[in-house]
């Protein structure tokens, strides 16, 4: 072997080692982005912080054009979960429900592996928003956990290079399996933590949920400077109810007017019984004449359905309804304000609304916030 052949070789093996090199570096970047995107993840136990986190970085730390998650929602929990928790559904058009669960099995298969290609030949349209246009490749992660499909995420990209079938899969496998045991994680602690967060009897949130969520929407309509308002709601003579037909009948009517007041309310909408007779609403985003608008179609709605008895009598039950809503002027630039103060005013326009003759709706008006170098207290007007 010549000297030529020589040097011709060592600089060919010299490229070889540099590509090598460069190969082991990208590898480097992406394993460390993805570490740190599984801790993240790792570290949620809100479902709705979970979707969002997968909706929003998962996108960006792949470098992918497109995405969608979809999950299995046979009972739809997932959706009540999220829906109470202020999931904001109109934001992410990427994010399907499934009532069909058998779908996943039917059009991913039983051996649950990575599905790789062109989206024409791997993608089913249940898996992809039928508004969204389809990406050029696929890559389709299955989301199981113990032999049960959670989901899957579709990652998307316009290049069609992007998801060869042959291609290693070893991150992908491994993201596949770190979000199955998140989405399960965060759904058994979404369970967990409503069976202490709900009223088992009306089946709406209780006392203890309301509270955690007030002093949230306060907050959040401080930083976007949106209104908030509360009604607090009373069942009118509930107690001859119960002396009348027994604690039995007043259970089903309990039951039956947080449906009526439920069926008028909107996915994030908060309605909790407070306790008793007594049903507490916050409506995020709502102004005074909203609310009163909202607060008179629920008073109409439980007085236009009776609840029917097992004898076929007719019970006929109304509510009277107080109003307060919270006015931030700007956001930013107010003290955070006590709920109690809300609350407050919102029942003791319900105390009007009873000495009025009651079935009926008073406002209490608007609680302002305060300015953060005011020293004046906040005042109902």
């Amino acid at each position: 072997m010549n000297k030529e052949d020589i040097e011709t070789r060592v600089c060919m093996l010299q490229s070889h080692l540099d590509g090598l090199i460069e190969r082991v570096q990208r590898n480097e970047v992406t394993l460390k982005r993805f570490q740190d995107l599984e801790m993240r993840l790792l570290s949620l136990n809100s479902l709705k912080d979970l979707v969002q986190h997968v909706l929003d970085d998962i996108q960006v730390a792949f470098d992918l054009d497109s995405l969608c998650l979809v999950l299995a929602d046979k009972k739809a929990e997932v959706q009540t979960f999220l829906s109470e928790d202020g999931f904001r559904f109109d934001d992410y058009s990427n994010l399907m429900l499934l009532e069909n669960v058998n779908v996943f099995k039917e059009k991913l298969g039983v051996a649950q592996r990575i599905l790789l290609g062109m989206s024409n030949d791997v993608l089913s349209n249940e898996f992809w928003p039928k508004n969204n246009k389809k990406p050029v490749a696929v890559a389709m992660l299955p989301l199981v956990r113990r032999g049960v499909y959670l989901g899957c995420l579709v990652l998307g990209s316009k290049d069609r290079e992007r998801f060869l079938p042959a291609m290693d899969t070893y991150f992908l496998q491994r993201l596949s399996s770190v979000l199955s045991v998140c989405f399960e994680n965060t759904s058994n602690f979404e369970q967990l933590s409503r069976s202490s967060l709900f009223d088992t009897l009306t089946g709406v949130n209780n006392r203890r949920f309301f509270e955690q969520r007030l002093n949230e929407e306060i907050l959040r309509s401080l930083r976007t400077a949106d209104d908030l308002t509360c009604l607090f709601i009373d069942i009118d003579f509930f107690k001859k109810v119960n002396d009348s037909y027994g604690h039995q009948i007043g259970d089903q009517a309990l039951k039956h007017v947080a449906d009526a007041l439920k069926s008028q309310l909107r996915s994030n909408d908060i309605l909790t019984r407070y306790g008793g007779e007594e049903f507490v609403v916050l409506l995020p985003t709502a102004s005074e004449l909203k609310g009163n608008e909202v607060a008179e179609r629920m008073r109409a709605c439980v007085e236009a359905c009776p609840l029917t008895l097992q004898s076929g009598k007719k019970l006929k039950m109304t509510v009277s309804i107080g109003t307060s809503t919270f006015i931030v002027d700007k956001p930013r630039a107010f003290k955070e304000l006590d709920g109690a103060v809300l609350i407050e005013v919102a029942d003791k326009s319900l105390y009007k609304a009873k000495n009025s003759g009651r079935n009926k709706v008073c406002s209490g008006g608007e609680v302002r916030a305060e300015p953060l170098d005011s020293n004046t207290s906040f005042s109902a007007g």
